[in-house]
């Protein structure tokens, strides 16, 4: 699924606000998931070539960081269901 918002990302980085809002919205409820929001808000400093590698990265902390993503409701509904069906039908990539 990230495979999927970097590319979309690299076409259109003005999205990168979305995951801003995502992390400000979600702040503000000082959930469980705070120290991720913290991570997150670090990542998100860098510059948006290194935000991109890092959100993809194959590493045991970017997989437990995948788990608390800001980018929800990046991909469309039809997007999602698009690799949704590309996986069931055994035509996934590893790490989606």
């Amino acid at each position: 699924m990230h495979r999927a918002i970097v590319e979309k990302l690299r076409v259109h980085p003005e999205l990168l606000a979305v995951a801003h809002h995502n992390l400000r919205r979600w702040s503000e409820q000082n959930g469980n998931s705070q120290p991720y929001f913290d991570e997150w808000k670090r990542i998100l400093g860098r510059p948006p070539n290194e935000v991109l590698d890092l959100v993809v990265e194959d590493s045991e902390r970017m997989r437990a960081m995948r788990q608390c993503t800001p980018f929800a409701g990046m991909l469309t509904p039809k997007e999602r269901w698009k690799i949704y069906d590309a996986f069931a039908a055994g035509a996934h990539h590893p790490g989606l």
